[in-house]
């Protein structure tokens, strides 16, 4: 499968803003590029993308999420400001001085900036002390506002979207850094699983469905809308990279347990014996602040095995990076386990 084209379906789903909650236009463009591929894909009523790929016997399904952190209009303050809720669990130290794009829901669009109140370092005294939080932090909108009936007049109510801007880049030396490859970059490796299976470069062993989920980041993304059948669940998410793991961003990050409990060890050991027969780059970790939608999937009473893997990405919820060698490590995986036997 090729590195390239997975990183530029990547960067395509990282220009959608999808916060979760607000996920319509991303799926969108899902539906399209599958049906473009030949397959026909679904969007179930809670608004997941569902598509069978190919292959008989011993249905597997590969989940990635494709929902974003991001922020939602709280309240309009006096001075035309706007406080913010949290939509997941974005890092409010990494949302300061970030751009953002309010999104109304007649869908008008606003920039502006998150910043901290009194932000100005010649003014404030306790600037460096202050802790940011949704109680310090607030939008300022890139318009001549000063008052809440000013932002009413825009358009702009409680309950709106708010993107953050994921200030993408790929460098010439393979890292891919942006907010939101917690998902978007194990969705486009699947993506580009579709395009090898539909170009008869990947011949799957047994029957394979994409599953691209929607709400992930609030806990509920694989409840439902998956297959019936399904015996096996591989989710592919992000390889998480820090203190007192072993991962890196170069590999393929295999999850031994997370905050949900173990991952299923027999199915576990065959991605581990994978790497090693194949000499993936590759590294088996425990996450105790991580949870995915194999969790989510288990709790709503699906009978399946299941597994996580993902290219490794260092400041999780922040300011994310990767690199190709990781992702390429990962689609080597995800190839290898769809024509196993």
């Amino acid at each position: 499968m090729n590195v390239s084209h997975a990183i530029d379906q990547t960067v395509k789903l990282l220009s959608i803003p999808s916060p979760t909650g607000f996920t319509m236009n991303v799926t969108d463009y899902l539906l399209s590029t599958l049906a473009q591929m030949g397959f026909n894909p679904v969007r179930s009523r809670k608004g997941a993308v569902v598509c069978e790929i190919g292959g008989e016997g011993h249905p597997l399904v590969l989940a990635a999420h494709v929902d974003t952190l991001g922020l939602m209009v709280r309240e309009i303050k006096s001075n035309g400001r706007l406080s913010f809720a949290l939509l997941g669990g974005p890092s409010c130290n990494a949302v300061e001085t970030e751009n953002i794009t309010v999104i109304t829901r007649e869908g008008k669009q606003y920039t502006g900036v998150v910043e901290l109140m009194n932000a100005s370092v010649h003014v404030n005294p306790d600037l460096e002390e202050t802790k940011r939080d949704i109680k310090t932090l607030e939008i300022l909108l890139d318009e001549e506002v000063s008052s809440r009936e000013d932002v009413e007049a825009l358009g702009i109510m409680n309950g709106d979207i708010v993107a953050l801007d994921p200030r993408t880049h790929v460098t010439p030396s393979g890292y891919i850094r942006s907010r939101f490859l917690d998902d978007k970059l194990s969705a486009g490796m699947l993506l580009e699983l579709a395009r090898a299976v539909s170009e008869g470069e990947v011949n799957p062993a047994r029957k394979v469905t994409l599953f691209f989920s929607v709400y992930e980041e609030v806990g509920h993304g694989a409840s439902s809308s998956m297959p019936q059948d399904t015996e096996d669940l591989l989710v592919v998410d992000m390889g998480c990279v820090g203190d007192g793991l072993s991962c890196k961003e170069t590999q393929v990050s295999i999850c031994a347990k997370d905050s949900s409990g173990p991952y299923d060890y027999s199915m576990t050991t065959e991605l581990i014996t994978l790497c090693k027969m194949h000499t993936l780059d590759y590294a088996v970790d425990i996450y105790p602040r991580y949870g995915s939608d194999a969790g989510t999937a288990l709790r709503a009473g699906h009978d399946i095995r299941y597994a996580l893997i993902g290219a490794g990405v260092y400041a999780s919820h922040g300011y994310e990076r990767s690199h190709e060698k990781g992702v390429r490590n990962t689609l080597e995986l995800i190839r290898l386990y769809v024509e196993k036997a």
